[in-house]
């Protein structure tokens, strides 16, 4: 069980229904929410079968994280190449392997639990919050997310860094630039559903 949570927190994102009706001050609240959200979702893992699971976490993985802002980063400096149904296709195909990641790897609970620390500027701009995961043998996984403020006030996730450093999307570029060197953002997008079904 171990493994699987962390390799689902090394393929990021987030959780079942909205987290709150109104934006908050306070992007904590939010991660607080979206976990309150995760060990619901783990709990009822068995009952709610992997179709059960990802309707659930679809609705506030697109909530909480700036999916498409994911996508763009990830894609890195090829993006400006790409034509915008194309742009379209990569943040739909990259939010369901997402959403689809978590319905399979969040499958069972055994105690885990969450804690939400500090707040933190970030040099990106933006905010880091520090968490950490609390495994059933007492052994802490920090887990950073750089948040930012949208217009409208709600904060979301625009990265995770899994061990307080390790950054997803930095992940996500360098795997995805490979393919794009040799290949098209089609090639990205067969990628992403090739990886979405094998879930």
């Amino acid at each position: 069980m171990r493994s699987r949570i962390v390799l689902a927190l090394v393929m990021m994102f987030g959780l079942a229904v909205p987290v709150q009706a109104a934006p908050s001050d306070d992007p904590r609240q939010v991660i607080s929410g979206f976990y309150d959200v995760l060990l619901s979702v783990m709990k009822d893992a068995d009952k709610l079968g992997y179709q059960g699971r990802y309707q659930k976490l679809d609705p506030t993985l697109r909530q909480v994280f700036d999916l498409p802002q994911m996508t763009r980063i990830a894609i890195g400096p090829f993006w400006k190449s790409i034509g915008p149904d194309e742009q379209k296709r990569l943040v739909e195909a990259f939010s369901r392997y997402t959403i689809s990641t978590y319905a399979d790897r969040f499958d069972g609970f055994s105690g885990e639990k969450f804690q939400v620390g500090d707040k933190k500027p970030s040099d990106a701009g933006g905010v880091i919050v520090e968490t950490k995961l609390i495994q059933s043998n007492g052994e802490p996984i920090a887990l950073n997310y750089l948040m930012r403020q949208e217009p409208g006030g709600s904060w979301q996730v625009i990265d995770v860094f899994l061990s307080g450093m390790v950054s997803e999307l930095a992940t996500r570029r360098s795997e995805f630039a490979s393919v794009l060197r040799k290949g098209s953002a089609a090639d990205v997008i067969n990628l992403l559903e090739s990886k979405t079904r094998s879930n």
